[in-house]
């Protein structure tokens, strides 16, 4: 049976990765975008790839936006299995530095977003009686670094929410999977918004460092969603460590607080031993 996918955010980084990986299974993929010419471009490369592509622009600061696309892949499609909430953005600063202004954008789309996406479509998801919903959190909201509140609340939200509905819809045949990668090769940096100079370049070369790509990401997501796993984790050490938060918190506290402050050192923050 052919897989009818939306993805947030699809037009780069692991929104794109999830739609091609789809498409590979021939499914057909929906990726909704504020950038209509890298949508564009995406929709061809799935089409390619073998899926059957369709670009449709999306702001999820808008819900209307959201219920028009679960209307529209309704009518196009017969339904959606699959719903990514992808779309996102960083930032990073002191609890002083950053700006409520900063505050609000960060929650709007990382946080309100994932409730608009799931918002929308859970209607339907109840009228087939079968969803899944693919959450994008990050290891960000699960192990708390400083500098970086407001993208640890925001994703702390993501994994909030995530759990709640996988309890609240799970009787109605929907399924939630919440995905928690650290540093991978992506262009996540590109939307930061940070007063710490150099931030975004030191993120960026952090993220090209890493041997864990958005491919490999999105395969993780593809096979943990077809197991119905909750938890998609794909990073090896830092799974280790949640486990350590979780397990040992004393231990994870002290071992968290002297890697901070060699981060905050690195950062210009101020941290005392």
């Amino acid at each position: 049976m052919t897989q009818k996918v939306f993805v947030t955010g699809g037009a780069s980084g692991l929104g794109r990765a999830i739609a091609l990986r789809y498409a590979k299974e021939g499914a057909k993929v929906c990726i909704g975008d504020i950038n209509s010419e890298q949508g564009a471009g995406v929709e061809q490369e799935i089409n390619n790839a073998g899926g059957e592509g369709y670009f449709v622009e999306c702001d999820v600061r808008r819900l209307k936006d959201l219920e028009k696309i679960c209307a529209e892949l309704t009518q196009k499609w017969g339904g959606v299995d699959v719903v990514v909430n992808n779309a996102g953005v960083a930032s990073a600063g002191s609890i002083e530095d950053t700006t409520m202004a900063d505050w609000e954008w960060i929650i709007d789309i990382n946080v309100l977003g994932v409730v608009r996406g799931c918002k929308a479509f859970t209607p339907q998801f109840k009228k087939q009686g079968l969803g899944t919903f693919v959450n994008i959190a990050s290891m960000a909201g699960l192990m708390l670094a400083p500098l970086m509140g407001s993208y640890n609340v925001s994703k702390a939200g993501v994994i909030a929410l995530s759990e709640t509905l996988s309890q609240e819809l799970r009787s109605d045949g929907i399924h939630v999977s919440c995905v928690c990668p650290a540093f991978f090769q992506t262009n996540l940096a590109s939307s930061m918004r940070s007063d710490i100079p150099g931030i975004a370049q030191n993120v960026g070369k952090l993220m090209k460092r890493s041997n864990i790509s958005a491919d490999h990401v999105a395969e993780d997501i593809v096979r943990s969603v077809k197991n119905k796993d909750f938890w998609v984790l794909p990073h090896v050490k830092e799974r280790r460590l949640w486990m350590l938060k979780r397990f040992a918190p004393w231990a994870f506290d002290r071992l968290m607080y002297e890697e901070s402050k060699r981060w905050m050192k690195k950062m210009g923050g101020k941290a005392k031993a």
